[in-house]
């Protein structure tokens, strides 16, 4: 990762090849564990005892499509607190159903159903990957998990015009029959998403027939890009929310010996299936994030009295993207609180608490934005349009931790391709970094 004098273009262009690596959340968990891998983090497996030395230093752990990742000082207190990043790993979109393939007039169709809550046009018209986990029965009877990933293969074709007069009146798509994507064609009884699943799995092609579970969403092909009048701007898929996984994770890496000799244990926690609700086991309303800062505790000695102590001095920063003002749809937002491209990460604030900042965690983030010397917005709903939510309220509700929601800026949120600011990506970066070393 590079240092906050670098500018914001080469964090940028690396955020860009964590999104190409990252097609779904178990690619993006794995992607984050091969960069922690090279700054020194070893991985730990849930399965096995963790001893003392397991659990200080630099240490990670997968669990499905999630990573928890966090670095020890070097004489950690028994009270001593944990600042953590709080991200998710999936995007909104299409997953496959489990038998998925479909044909219909010599088309090769794939079936899916949707997943979250995507702007379904943005996904007209344009190629798209599969990619995900494919489940094989192994050799001693034991399931066998690899990872597959297919380039360019599949599309959803529009209707054209001469066959919907009406579509520049408002377009409506039906989910079960408008967002099939094709992806070949032929005779019906040579079509078969798994085959191609199988062809494309990591450490080479499978058998089809081995396949026994799949969790595989569709991904735009398309690569990120910077662009702009003068290349401020950056257009890519899943900045919701690999943009704050990758902010982390880089913040992480390039301040880890800072954390190790400070006084707070720095934890980046990015949970899967946030777009759904997080109630799962690789969610944030599930165990993972508890399970781990326990035995994180158990490792280093404290007791149950010592270990609430710590959650009672802890923080976590909710980061998840947030809404610049759309210059097409000016009313769509608050009159006065007006986030404007490269004015800095978001602070996002809600009276019913669906983000979780209170006044506390507003001048921390504040302190940690000046120490990093970046700007930062506020971002409240207008009151006629109903307020998202995040992990945040979730990890508060769950731990008891104080909890500051923050983000990205972004246009065209939700959309298969997202905009930014080349400046708040950095700044996000810069931020958390301070935020962890604080």
């Amino acid at each position: 990762m590079d240092s906050p004098s670098a500018g914001p273009l080469p964090v940028v262009e690396d955020l860009g090849r964590f999104v190409t690596e990252s097609p779904s959340s178990y690619h993006a968990a794995r992607a984050a564990g091969r960069r922690l891998e090279g700054a020194g983090f070893r991985r730990l497996d849930e399965t096995q005892d963790w001893a003392a030395a397991d659990v200080r230093g630099r240490r990670y752990v997968l669990r499905d499509g999630a990573v928890i990742a966090w670095a020890t000082p070097a004489d950690v207190r028994p009270g001593a607190g944990f600042r953590i990043l709080g991200a998710h790993t999936d995007s909104p979109g299409f997953k496959l159903k489990p038998r998925p393939t479909t044909t219909a007039h010599s088309w090769y169709q794939a079936g899916v159903e949707t997943y979250g809550g995507p702007l379904l046009n943005s996904w007209l018209d344009r190629e798209l990957r599969l990619a995900g986990r494919i489940v094989l029965r192994g050799d001693d009877g034991v399931p066998e998990e690899r990872l597959t990933a297919t380039g360019a293969v599949a599309r959803i074709p529009q209707l054209a015009i001469h066959l919907d007069r009406e579509a520049n009146q408002g377009l409506k798509l039906d989910r079960q029959d408008h967002v099939q994507p094709v992806w070949g064609v032929g005779p019906a009884e040579d079509a078969d998403v798994l085959a191609l699943l199988a062809r494309h799995a990591e450490d080479g092609p499978v058998d089809p027939a081995r396949i026994l579970g799949h969790d595989v969403v569709l991904a735009d092909a398309q690569r990120p890009e910077v662009f702009g009048g003068c290349g401020e701007l950056f257009a890519s898929g899943r900045l919701d929310n690999l943009s704050s996984v990758h902010a982390g994770l880089g913040a992480l890496v390039r301040e880890v010996e800072a954390v190790e000799g400070g006084p707070h244990v720095a934890v980046l926690a990015a949970f899967d299936h946030e777009e759904i609700g997080s109630r799962t086991r690789s969610g944030a309303a599930g165990p993972f994030l508890e399970d781990v800062l326990v035995r994180i505790g158990e490792g280093l000695g404290r007791t149950p009295a010592e270990h609430r102590r710590s959650l009672a001095g802890s923080v976590c920063l909710s980061s998840d993207a947030g809404h610049l003002v759309h210059p097409n749809y000016q009313g769509q937002h608050d009159p006065v609180n007006r986030p404007v491209p490269g004015g800095g990460p978001l602070l996002k604030l809600n009276a019913d608490q669906h983000y979780a900042t209170d006044a506390v965690g507003a001048a921390i983030w504040a302190e940690a934005c000046a120490r990093a010397g970046a700007g930062y917005q506020e971002f409240v709903s207008h009151n006629r349009v109903p307020c998202g939510s995040t992990i945040g309220p979730i990890t508060a509700a769950r731990l008891g931790i104080r909890t500051i929601d923050v983000g990205l800026g972004l246009l065209s949120m939700h959309s298969a391709r997202e905009l930014c600011h080349v400046d708040d990506v950095a700044a996000l970066t810069d931020v958390v970094g301070a935020f962890f070393t604080a």
